[in-house]
C-alpha cells in the first residue's frame, strides 16, 4: 500500500497566481498513491478556477472514497471565517483532504486548538517581528479497509508557529490513539523530524527533505506510523518534485 502526503499550494506552481487543474491531475496520477493526504486544498476559489480540487485529485488517482474538510471559509490570507461544522459546498473554502483507493469504514473530523489571539512572527527579510493571526487548523481521520487489514490514517496541516503546532500535534495524536490497530499520521506538520517524533510518540516511515521544493533543506512534511504489523513494515520512501507547489510530496510504500 502506497501512502503519500502533499501540500499542493492550491495546485499552483511557485510564483504563479492561478492553478493549472490539468497539471495538478497529472501530478496526482504520477504519485500513484493508494491513500493520499493533501494540504492547502481549494474549493470554489477564483485562483483555482472555482474547481473542487479534492474531486480533481480523486478522479486522477481513482479514489473510491474521499473527504475534503474546510479549515476556513473565504480566502486564506484575506477575508475568511472559521468553519461552523455545517458544510457549505457552494462557498469558497480552503483546507485539507484525505483520499483512498480502498473503501473507508469510518471518518472523523478533529478541530485542532486555535491560537488565542495573535503571536509574534519574524518574516524572512524583516528585522522586527510582526503580530500574526494563525488560520484555523483541522485533522481528518479515516479507517481504511486496506488489503492487509484495516489501517487508520489521519492527515493534517499544523500551525507554522513553533510550540503551538506541538499543542495541535498532541491533540491530533490523542484522537488517532482512540482507534485500534495500525495508525498513520501524515501531513505538513511545520516542524522538524526530531520534534514530530518526540511529541507524537510515533515513528517516521520516511526521511527526506521536502521544503523548499527546488533545493529542499528541511523536512516539515511527515509520515508517522504506530502499531504497524510486520506485513506493513515501511519500505521504499522518497520526496518527489512534481512540478508544482513549494513543497515536495512525500511517498512511502508499506508492506
Amino acid at each position: 500500500m502506497r501512502l503519500a502526503t502533499f501540500n499542493i499550494l492550491s495546485g499552483r506552481s511557485p510564483g504563479k497566481e492561478h492553478t493549472d487543474v490539468g497539471r495538478l491531475a497529472a501530478a496526482i496520477r504520477q504519485l500513484d498513491a493508494d491513500v493520499l493526504g493533501l494540504q492547502e486544498v481549494d474549493r470554489a476559489q477564483e485562483r483555482s478556477q472555482h474547481a473542487d480540487l479534492t474531486a480533481v485529485a480523486a478522479e486522477a488517482m481513482g479514489a473510491v472514497d474521499h473527504q475534503f474538510v474546510a479549515s476556513l471559509h473565504g480566502m486564506p490570507g484575506a477575508t475568511w471565517t472559521a468553519p461552523t461544522g455545517v458544510d457549505q459546498p457552494d462557498s469558497a473554502a480552503y483546507g485539507i483532504a484525505l483520499l483512498s483507493r480502498h473503501r473507508v469504514r469510518s471518518w472523523e473530523v478533529v478541530r485542532l486548538p486555535p491560537l488565542p489571539g495573535r503571536a509574534p512572527w519574524l518574516f524572512d527579510g524583516s528585522r522586527r517581528p510582526s503580530l500574526v493571526r494563525d488560520e484555523p487548523r483541522v485533522a481528518v481521520i479515516a479507517t481504511v479497509e486496506a488489503p492487509a487489514g484495516p489501517v487508520t490514517v489521519a492527515t493534517t496541516h499544523l500551525s507554522f508557529l513553533h510550540g503551538w503546532n506541538v499543542v495541535q500535534l498532541r491533540r491530533a495524536v490523542r484522537a488517532l490513539a482512540g482507534h485500534d490497530g495500525p495508525r498513520v499520521l501524515m501531513g505538513d506538520l511545520n516542524m522538524s523530524p526530531a520534534t514530530a517524533t518526540r511529541f507524537s510518540g510515533m515513528a517516521p516511515a520516511v526521511s527526506a527533505p521536502t521544503f523548499p521544493v527546488g533545493r529542499p533543506t528541511r523536512q516539515i512534511d511527515h509520515v508517522l506510523v504506530d502499531g504497524l504489523p510486520p506485513r506493513l513494515r515501511p519500505g521504499h520512501g522518497e520526496a518527489c518534485d512534481l512540478g508544482l507547489s513549494d513543497h515536495r510530496a512525500l511517498v512511502v510504500d508499506l508492506g
